[in-house]
C-alpha cells in the first residue's frame, strides 16, 4: 500500500448533493422600509414638537381666540388685503375677550395675535399633509413592515382628532362670560399632543433595530425597571396635564415665590366654597399648589427609578436613565425659575420644551429597560 501524507485534503464526492444550510426566519432580511419610515416619523416628531411650542406661545400671548371660525380648507390662507383684515378684526370684536380684555385694540395689534394663531393652525395642516403623503406613499409601494399599518394609521387618526379637539377648545372661549379657553379643554388638547409625541418616539425607537434584534433584546428585558419607568411615564403625563391647567388660568403668574406660595406654605384661598369641584380647574391657588406637590412627587419617584436603573447590567440602559434624571433636574430648576419670575414668555416656553425633553427621555429609558442593547466584551452591540 502506498504511503499517505499526514495532512491530506479529502474531498467528499457526495458534498455537492448535500442541501445548502439556510438561515431561520428570525435572521431573514427585514421586510419593509424600516429606515425610511423611521426618518419620516422623525420629521413628524420635529413638527409635532414645534406645534406644541407654538401652541404654548399662542396661549401665553393670548392669541388663541383671534380666529373665531374653523375653516380647515379656506382658512389656510391669511387675509390678503385690508378689507379682509378688517373683516377678521370685526369678527374678533364680537367675542367677550375683545370686549372685556382688549377693547380699543388697533388693527396692527390684532395682526400680531392673529399671526400666532394662524401659524399654529398652518403648522397643524402641514403635519396632517406630511403624515398623509408619507403614509399613502409607503402603503402604495407596499413598503410598510408587517404589523405596522395599524400603528401608522393610529398616528394619523390621533392627529385628525387633535384638530377637532383644537376647535372644541377654541370654541369654549367664544361664548358669553369667557375671555380665554376652558382650562380643562386646553389640558386635553395638550395631553393628546404629548400622546402623539410619545407614540412617535416609541415607534422611532422600535424601528431603530431589526425585528430579530428586538426579539433577542426582549429576552434580556428588565421587567421591574420597565414597570417602574412605565409608572414614571404616567405620572409625568399627569404633571404635564396639571401644567396645562396652570397655563390655562395663568396660575403661574398669580402665586410667585419658592418654596412658599406668596409667603404661605398653603395658600389661604386654596378653596373657594362657591366654586366647589371647579376649584381644581379655576382656582389659581389650588391649581398651582397641586402642580407643585405633584412636581415634588414626580422628582422623588424619578430618583427612585434612576437608582434602580443604575443597577442595570446594560451600559446603554444606565446611560438612558442618567439622561432622564438629568433632564428631570433641569425641569425642576426651570419650574422654580418660572414661579420666581411669574412665568415670562421665554421662561414659560423653556419649561414647556423641558417637559417634552423629560417625557421623551423617560420613554427612551423605558424602551431600553424593555429592549436592552446587547453587550459583549468588546462593547455594546447596536
Amino acid at each position: 500500500m502506498a504511503k499517505r501524507p499526514v495532512f491530506e485534503e479529502v474531498s467528499d464526492p457526495t458534498a455537492s448533493s448535500r442541501p445548502t444550510a439556510t438561515t431561520g426566519m428570525i435572521d431573514a432580511a427585514p421586510k419593509g422600509a424600516r429606515r425610511a419610515i423611521r426618518m419620516w416619523l422623525m420629521v413628524l416628531f420635529a413638527l409635532v414638537a414645534a406645534m406644541i411650542v407654538l401652541g404654548g406661545a399662542t396661549r401665553l400671548t393670548g392669541s388663541g381666540l383671534s380666529i373665531v371660525e374653523w375653516a380647515p380648507v379656506t382658512g389656510a390662507l391669511p387675509p390678503m388685503n385690508e378689507t379682509a383684515w378688517q373683516s377678521e378684526f370685526d369678527a374678533y370684536k364680537q367675542i367677550p375677550q375683545y370686549i372685556e380684555v382688549n377693547a380699543g385694540m388697533s388693527l396692527a395689534e390684532f395682526k400680531q395675535i392673529y399671526w400666532w394663531e394662524w401659524s399654529h393652525r398652518l403648522l397643524g395642516r402641514l403635519v396632517g399633509l406630511i403624515w398623509a403623503g408619507g403614509f399613502l406613499f409607503f402603503l402604495a409601494t407596499k413598503r410598510i413592515p408587517v404589523g405596522w399599518t395599524p400603528r401608522l394609521v393610529a398616528v394619523g387618526a390621533l392627529g385628525g382628532l387633535q384638530g377637532a379637539i383644537g376647535w372644541w377648545m377654541v370654541s369654549s372661549g367664544l361664548v358669553e362670560g369667557m375671555v380665554r379657553v376652558a382650562s380643562y379643554r386646553l389640558a386635553i388638547h395638550l395631553g393628546l399632543a404629548f400622546l402623539i409625541l410619545g407614540l412617535i418616539t416609541w415607534y422611532v425607537l422600535m424601528l431603530g433595530r431589526s425585528e430579530a434584534q428586538l426579539l433577542r433584546a426582549r429576552r434580556a428585558g428588565e421587567r421591574k425597571l420597565f414597570s417602574m419607568s412605565t409608572g414614571l411615564m404616567h405620572l409625568a403625563m399627569v404633571q404635564i396635564l396639571l401644567g396645562a391647567l396652570v397655563a390655562g388660568i395663568d396660575a403661574g403668574r398669580t402665586y410667585t415665590g419658592w418654596p412658599t406660595m406668596g409667603g404661605e406654605w398653603i395658600p389661604e384661598y386654596i378653596w373657594d366654597a362657591e366654586l366647589g369641584w371647579r376649584n381644581f380647574f379655576e382656582n389659581p391657588a389650588l391649581v398651582q399648589f397641586v402642580h407643585r406637590m405633584t412636581g415634588y412627587l414626580l422628582t422623588i419617584f424619578a430618583i427612585v427609578v434612576w437608582l434602580r436603573g443604575r443597577k442595570s447590567p446594560h451600559p446603554v440602559t444606565r446611560g438612558a436613565f442618567n439622561a432622564m434624571i438629568a433632564m428631570v433636574a433641569v425641569q425642576v430648576g426651570l419650574g422654580i425659575m418660572n414661579v420666581l419670575h411669574a412665568s415670562p414668555l421665554g421662561l414659560a416656553l423653556s419649561h414647556q420644551i423641558g417637559a417634552m425633553a423629560m417625557f421623551v427621555l423617560i420613554i427612551r429609558a423605558r424602551h431600553n429597560a424593555a429592549y436592552p442593547h446587547e453587550t459583549s466584551v468588546r462593547g455594546t452591540i447596536r
